[in-house]
């Protein structure tokens, strides 16, 4: 027995679930009840604890909240424990607390060790403990895609390096080949948008404005455009400062306020406030002085100049012109012009260097193409010596699951090129043009001869439902060789399986459980007689509220159960000697192993 990674569930308003406890087993623990009384709640349960996507629609009607806790048993040095504690949480008793809770809005909150964490926490915790199989892997197992997924996991390292390598550098050669795209076949494009920037450019250049120009040009139309009534203005201002000349009786501003001062003067020793006043009448004598000589100054310098009012209106004409084609709005429109021009000489510098970048990007092209081909070359070697130890590992488990004469193939093969195809869609392997993708040139694809003498088939079409769900136990059971986790779960693969292939698929189960923990959620008898526990999930109704609880069943209550899922019925003396002969059969080939 190997000890129990998840020791305890405990379910609370979940789905059908009202309030449960899940007690599992450090073996092989068995999972049964009526259809609909809720045994893929269990599963859905334990996908919540790992961090799976949270859903309102899980809530019990009615409830506020489901709440899932779990109890796992670790020891303090495993990585799982490690990166828990990493986040603060805390070993209790050598066991970690995690725990679960979806509110009927929808909202999520996981702890894990008495701390609040996020839920992708939870799944980093589950990927090192927990391996989830259900019938959706079953039918995944069809597609050649996930086959391919399938042989790479087994192989490990031998094909995860090769493969890393080839992603990278595909990565890189799809991004040269479109840059490479994007120049050639925009050629023409990109040559017209070069003619129109050499054009603005040189319409700038012979311009050659200057920022803030627009502004001052502006200002001295409007002086030029107004001289005669500017001079007129500064005249008549002049002479009410100084006086007209013409008449020397006239009174001006100059000399009323030098008297208003003189007569302050006289008398400003005797009053401080009316001394400062004449301070101020001091200083605007001065002012007006000032600004006298000045106005006399401003006339004197005015001289309309029609040429030049034109020369500087034609030049306003021409920039208004640049303005509108290449100015962005801006106050400062000579500037904004020059701001296009910068971008567009740079733009045009990418623009001519494209023949030189052409070059660049396809010397890299031929390159990467040269790099992708050997390393999709050491890929398909890899693939296939894995191929042959795969099918060999699998064709063995089949012979443990009433299966003995079938054989397992694993093709790895790739597609050919026809003249029709892109040459950038093609690579040569081994001297012909094959197909490449995101994960390399080989297609995989698993074969089943079911019996001597039968051709391999795909086990798409070669493999009955029975069949299919004991190749895929076989894969999962493969897998847990070559890269074990503590705990198991399988959510009925064992669909479409009966007779003495269930038995063989219960006893597989078994000693897949000497070295894990091993949860099934089982509709067989044949599979759940060989459980160390058998859980029962089972309904109550009362009329108004249906409820499911989990309960673990052994002696009489687990023929009691066997018989009802043999024959429908728990007191049939047929099927409880059936039951009872199952649990001998299994307990007596447990033994054998020491269980």
């Amino acid at each position: 027995m190997v000890v129990s990674v998840l020791e305890e569930m405990r379910i609370k308003s979940l789905g059908v679930i009202d309030d449960a406890v899940v007690e599992l087993s450090s073996g092989f623990t068995a999972v049964t009840g009526e259809t609909g009384a809720g045994k893929t709640m269990v599963v859905t349960s334990l996908g919540l604890l790992l961090g799976g996507r949270a859903d309102a629609g899980y809530v019990r009607v009615g409830a506020p909240a489901a709440v899932v806790e779990g109890r796992l048993a670790l020891a303090a040095d495993a990585p799982a424990a490690l990166r828990a504690a990493e986040a603060g949480a805390e070993l209790d008793d050598g066991a970690l607390l995690v725990s679960r809770t979806v509110s009927a809005e929808g909202r999520s909150r996981a702890h894990v060790g008495g701390r609040s964490v996020p839920n992708g926490l939870l799944a980093e915790i589950g990927e090192e403990l927990v391996a989830v199989h259900g019938q959706t892997d079953q039918q995944g197992l069809l597609r050649p895609a996930r086959q391919r997924e399938a042989l790479d996991r087994y192989a490990g390292d031998a094909v995860a390096r090769p493969l890393a390598a080839y992603q990278e550098t595909y990565r890189r050669l799809r991004e040269v080949a479109g840059q490479l795209a994007e120049i050639t076949t925009r050629a023409r494009e990109r040559a017209q948008e070069a003619d129109l920037l050499r054009f603005g450019l040189d319409e700038i250049a012979a311009v050659e404005p200057r920022p803030g120009e627009d502004a001052e040009l502006a200002a001295e139309a409007e002086r030029l455009g107004h001289v005669e009534a500017l001079a007129s203005a500064a005249a008549q201002a002049h002479g009410a400062l100084t006086g007209d000349p013409a008449d020397p009786e006239g009174m001006d501003a100059v000399t009323l306020v030098a008297g208003a001062h003189r007569a302050l003067e006289g008398v400003r020793q005797h009053d401080r406030a009316l001394a400062e006043l004449a301070d101020r009448l001091g200083e605007v004598g001065i002012l007006l002085g000032d600004a006298a000589g000045e106005l006399a100054g401003y006339a004197d310098g005015l001289e309309a100049d029609p040429r030049r009012l034109a020369a500087v209106e034609e030049r306003r004409s021409v920039l208004a012109g640049l303005v509108r084609k290449y100015g962005d709005g801006s106050p400062d429109g000579a500037g904004a012009v020059l701001a296009w021009a910068e971008r567009g000489a740079a733009r045009l510098a990418e623009l001519d260097g494209d023949d030189e970048r052409i070059d660049e990007l396809t010397a890299e092209r031929d390159g990467l193409r040269r790099e992708l081909t050997e390393l999709a070359l050491a890929l398909s070697e890899a693939r296939g010596q894995a191929a042959k130890r795969f099918a060999d590992a699998v064709t063995e488990e089949l012979t443990q699951l009433a299966m003995p004469h079938a054989q397992v193939g694993v093709a790895v093969r790739q597609t050919e090129g026809g003249a029709a195809d892109a040459a950038d869609d093609l690579i040569e392997l081994h001297g012909r043009p094959v197909h490449f993708g995101p994960h390399g040139a080989d297609e995989v694809e698993l074969l089943l001869a079911p019996h001597p003498g039968a051709p391999p088939r795909p086990i798409a079409k070669g493999a009955s439902g029975g069949e299919l769900s004991r190749v895929m136990l076989a894969v999962e059971v493969v897998f847990a060789e070559a890269a074990p986790v503590p705990t198991y779960l399988f959510d009925e693969v064992d669909a479409g399986v009966g007779g003495k292939a269930a038995v063989e698929v219960g006893r597989r189960l078994a000693r897949l459980a000497d070295a894990a923990q091993v949860v099934v959620v089982t509709h067989l008898p044949q599979v759940a007689a060989f459980a160390d526990r058998h859980l029962v999930v089972e309904k109550t109704n009362d009329g108004t509220v249906t409820s499911s609880g989990v309960r673990s069943v052994h002696g009489e209550g687990r023929v009691r159960e066997l018989s009802r899922m043999l024959a429908g019925q728990e007191d049939s003396e047929l099927a409880r000697a059936h039951a009872e002969e199952l649990l001998a059969t299994a307990a007596a080939q447990l033994r054998e192993r020491g269980r």
